[in-house]
């Protein structure tokens, strides 16, 4: 399995290289729309003493003029890499563009070796490959946008959720810290935590869980909290309440068409389809006793097919975690040495009175 594995990673990574490098010769100037630009100018900003968050509080909360959206730590990653030297754009990009393809490169090998655990060593191989060199992979590699990082942060956070719990919490909250998108997991998160803590520790393990979860964006949003806590809280809430016309010609969302003929249909009011499908995956989990990796994968499929505003780099998101899901079933080869992504709770794992 090992030289199997390698010779396969080797190959893919190969690939990968020359497709991110192809990428590479575009000039700064051609991404300054795009959002690693604006994340490299929030970072400009903080140095300046300016605060990335107060912009949104002249706006009408719909019409988008690229917020600051994202929790700080990127901000704050790209203050830090201004602070050390690279202070122009081109320079910010030197760094991130290695440091995406190696978060790239990790959720191939991570997709890689979860198959080939199973002794699914072809369809291992297709199925790295298209997270590898698939459009949605391309698209996010030509704007270079975060979602590598925090996908790889993900994934890396689900497979260590039963072996190492509280590492994989870090995970997660490092993935939010990146890039908000996995919010919607947090339920299943705390489900879990409550599933697998023990009788009389479970009230107490979710809470501490919880607060593990929260680190990251808490911690590196604190400043900016007690800066301009409307700016902040209104700036991360923008997403839910923007304009739905930023979405892919001819996909609209279906309350996106409703509200053509019904105007009050918008903002939060357009996510409660939404929000409603997603309560179903949380009860399913919590009462059926699917899997981690299902309901995540739903969660963010329901997300990517209902949310108001879409991007073509949404797609990786459910992507990602739908082709682990599709094998998980599928004992590994070593059960002693390996385990499954997430295993599986079983019912008589759990007692009475979780269920």
């Amino acid at each position: 399995m090992n030289r199997r594995y390698w010779l396969a990673l080797l190959l893919l990574m190969a690939a990968g290289l020359l497709m991110h490098i192809s990428f590479w010769s575009i000039p700064a100037d051609d991404l300054m729309g795009e959002d690693i630009y604006y994340i490299w100018l929030e970072g400009k900003r903080i140095i300046a003493g300016e605060n990335p968050y107060a912009r949104v509080l002249a706006s009408d909360m719909r019409a988008n003029d690229k917020y600051a959206t994202y929790f700080p730590l990127a901000y704050l990653f790209s203050a830090l890499v201004q602070k050390v030297g690279l202070t122009t754009f081109s320079g910010w990009l030197y760094l991130w563009r290695p440091l995406s393809f190696f978060f790239h490169l990790g959720i191939v090998a991570l997709t890689l070796k979860y198959f080939y655990r199973r002794g699914l060593w072809l369809l291992g191989f297709v199925a790295a490959a298209v997270l590898l060199l698939g459009r949605w992979s391309i698209y996010i590699t030509r704007v270079h946008h975060l979602e590598f990082a925090a996908i790889f942060c993900l994934l890396v956070s689900l497979r260590l959720l039963q072996s190492r719990p509280r590492l994989a919490l870090l995970a997660f909250s490092l993935s939010l810290g990146i890039k908000q998108i996995a919010i919607f997991l947090l339920p299943l998160y705390l489900i879990h935590l409550w599933m697998t803590g023990s009788k009389d520790k479970r009230m107490k393990e979710v809470v501490y869980g919880f607060l593990i979860i929260l680190s990251v964006p808490v911690l590196t949003s604190l400043p900016f909290l007690i800066w301009n806590a409307e700016g902040f809280f209104k700036s991360i809430m923008f997403s839910a309440t923007r304009l739905g016309s930023s979405h892919i010609d001819g996909a609209p969302s279906l309350d996106v068409i409703f509200s053509e003929n019904l105007p009050w249909l918008v903002g939060l009011k357009a996510k409660l389809l939404l929000l409603a499908l997603m309560a179903l995956i949380y009860l399913s989990f919590w009462r059926e006793q699917t899997s981690m990796l299902a309901a995540a994968a739903l969660v963010m499929m329901v997300f990517l097919y209902f949310n108001s505003v879409l991007f073509l780099q949404y797609f990786l998101w459910p992507l990602s975690l739908t082709l682990l899901a599709l094998v998980e079933r599928v004992p590994p080869l070593m059960p002693l040495l390996s385990s499954p992504l997430v295993p599986p709770i079983h019912p008589q794992s759990i007692s009475p009175v979780s269920k």
